[in-house]
């Protein structure tokens, strides 16, 4: 029997009470995809059923709030199927009858867009929310200009339908500021930074410029926490979309050494592979956490790790992130094999001049297929078994917070139909018909026409002396004598593809420039922006007749009257020059650069150094100081094309 000692005290019971109405609780989860494959019989509820799961655990687990870290959607323009989905699953999960246990005390105009009546959903007096979803957009929902001259996004939909709260958009892309939503529960005083995807190269270029600046609460004069860099009173988080450095280059990504060194934890998005658990950052400041996908929209690696989101619980200063593991997930497995190696090991029956190979290569990778069918499955009877177990742990928190036990009505589609990807390795060997292949396996597996993807090792050696030998050794110094994974291939810039095809060309683009179509191309084909190419041209044409109207007469430089076709033919050509010079070499740039890094990169860098946090002490009002930050990376001083522009001067003045 209990002694009286064991048993709570009512003090006790407050200061408990009490010390629970301080803990922030965010759920964090990020890359949703939803309407991937929507036209799939088989795969087309799987982005829904793995978000209404997301929204379902944020309710068992009593979060206060949910935070996405963009890619809420997978197409730039959603569908009318995917929108209504949506929707209905955010109002079914956000909206009741309970409080909401924490409040904004920032400048809501300045942190937050679309709001429809000024402030954040949960404090429109015509909504009834009380699970606050905030947002930022992805590369995949950017914001787009669609029959007019604004740019929305379709987040901005869930937003001005008061569904979701929209902040970390950028409208200025050559100055950002980032602005702070201010969030306090009790104690706990969090500063949520936001920073929607941007392009790479254009970030990287302005934070090396010191063109990003975060804003950061004032000073409270009333604490004496030592000097403005000591410890603060806000537990700050910044999420962003954004590639991470993975060997993408020194300018085609974010670096954690650009972050601030004051933030407390990092929630990164894009990357689809699920790295929960909080790592420390080679800065040695602050954690980065990597929730990853909550479907698998590529069959790699990375995609077949476990998906988790993470409950993030925040007191103070402190802070605790706990895992929790997605179960409306369709199991995935990926294998290798290499059929030179089975050949040995079988002893002659995988033999390249037998009139029968096609029929033993399938028979071989048949076996190996059906092992990573049972492997994923077992997998998926293990996933479930956790999340059943979870389940009946929060079931006490889901009868006291959510006592009318919202029904799922969203649930993957034959879910003993799993994915699997096997890579073949075909050096000697011919290759099979991936969808007579994957016939046999219908009704196990829900990508039977693509579960194999053969490649073979490319050796530039062994084309010495060719006609080719040159481009296949500069291939090979490239790293091409691997395989081209698909994953790689979505790492091909379409600026280069208009650089190989226009720059390189014979005849040169005279009025527009290769940059600006290449920005326009991949809004046209990313984005499905029918616009962008006509309003790039548009732009262009624009601002050169500005310029031949200041120049029509001549100018006080001596500049000469460009009066006929020759003239304005020869100054509109050296314009594009410059530019095109200009541009190559910021490509010239960003490759010796990835170069370098590669050449300096060394293997087990201990993450984190010794250095200490700056903070800045705050109060808890609505205040803000524009503090830009000082930025480790120093920048490099860019060459100038000289010779090329003095070219093109000359000929400009004839």
């Amino acid at each position: 029997a209990a002694s009286p000692a064991s048993a709570a005290s009512p003090a006790d019971a407050a200061a408990e009470e009490e010390e629970d109405e301080s803990v922030l609780k965010i759920l964090l989860s990020t890359d949703n995809h939803l309407g991937y494959l929507e036209r799939d019989p088989i795969r087309g509820r799987d982005s829904f059923a793995a978000l209404e799961e997301v929204l379902s655990l944020a309710r068992h687990h009593k979060a206060d709030m949910v935070l996405l870290s963009g890619d809420l959607f997978h197409d730039n323009k959603p569908s009318r199927k995917t929108l209504h989905t949506t929707m209905e699953i955010l109002r079914r999960y956000c909206m009741g009858g309970e409080s909401v246990g924490f409040q904004i005390v920032s400048d809501q105009s300045q942190c937050l867009r679309s709001v429809v009546s000024g402030r954040a959903n949960y404090e429109d007096e015509f909504y009834s929310v009380d699970l606050p979803i905030f947002t930022i957009h992805g590369n995949h929902d950017d914001p787009t200009r669609d029959g007019g001259p604004d740019l929305l996004s379709a987040v901005d939909l869930l937003a001005v339908s008061n569904l979701v709260n929209y902040f970390g958009r950028q409208d200025e892309v050559d100055n950002v500021k980032v602005s702070p939503v201010l969030l306090q529960k009790g104690e706990t005083k969090v500063a949520l930074y936001g920073m929607g995807s941007m392009r790479d190269e254009r970030l990287n270029r302005m934070w090396q410029s010191k063109k990003v600046k975060f804003l950061r609460p004032d000073r409270d004069p009333n604490e004496d926490n030592g000097d403005d860099y000591g410890q603060s009173a806000w537990f700050n988080i910044f999420t962003l979309h954004q590639n991470r450095d993975l060997g993408r280059g020194s300018k085609n990504c974010v670096h954690e050494s650009m972050i601030p060194e004051w933030m407390d934890l990092v929630v990164w998005g894009h990357e689809h592979e699920c790295l929960i658990s909080p790592s420390e950052s080679l800065v040695g400041t602050f954690r980065i956490t990597q929730p990853g996908s909550s479907v698998a929209t590529s069959l790699t690696a990375g995609e077949s790790r476990r998906k988790h989101v993470g409950l993030l619980e925040i007191k103070g200063q402190q802070f605790r992130l706990k895992s929790i593991p997605l179960s409306s997930i369709r199991s995935f497995a990926v294998g290798e094999v290499n059929l030179g190696e089975k050949a040995r090991e079988a002893g002659g029956v995988l033999d390249a001049e037998d009139p029968k190979v096609e029929e033993r290569i399938s028979d071989v990778l048949a076996a190996e297929v059906d092992a990573l069918i049972q492997k994923a499955r077992d997998e998926g009877e293990h996933l479930q078994q956790d999340a059943e177990e979870e389940a009946r742990r929060s079931r006490a928190l889901e009868d006291e917070f959510d006592p009318d036990r919202r029904e799922r009505k969203h649930m993957i589609k034959d879910p003993d139909r799993v994915l699997v990807r096997l890579k073949v390795e075909h050096t000697g060997f011919t290759t099979l018909n991936n969808q007579r292949f994957g016939a046999q396996f219908v009704g196990q597996v829900a990508n039977p026409s693509d579960i194999l993807l053969f490649h073979k090792r490319r050796q530039a050696e062994s084309a010495k002396g060719s006609k080719a030998a040159g481009s296949k050794k500069k291939r090979g110094a490239a790293g091409l004598d691997v395989p081209l994974e698909p994953e790689d291939l979505a790492e091909i810039n379409i600026e280069d593809l208009v650089a190989q095809n226009l720059v390189n060309n014979d005849k040169k683009l005279e009025l527009l420039d290769e940059k600006t179509m290449g920005e326009a191309l991949e809004q046209y084909v990313d984005k499905k922006n029918i616009q962008a190419i006509k309003e790039a041209a548009s732009d262009t044409l624009t601002q050169n007749q500005k310029i031949l109207i200041k120049r029509g007469g001549g100018n006080e430089d001596g500049d000469a009257a460009m009066d006929n076709p020759t003239s304005v033919r020869e100054f509109l050509g050296a314009r594009a020059e410059r530019k095109r010079a200009d541009f190559e070499l910021e490509r010239e740039d960003a490759k010796q650069a990835a170069e370098e890094d590669e050449e300096n990169q060394t293997p087990g860098k201990k993450r984190g150094t010794t250095s200490a946090k700056k903070r800045v002490n705050s109060k808890d009002d609505d205040s803000l100081s524009d503090s830009e930050e000082e930025n480790r990376p120093t920048k490099k001083k860019s060459r100038v094309a000289t010779t090329t522009k003095k070219t093109a001067a000359a000929k400009a003045r004839r």
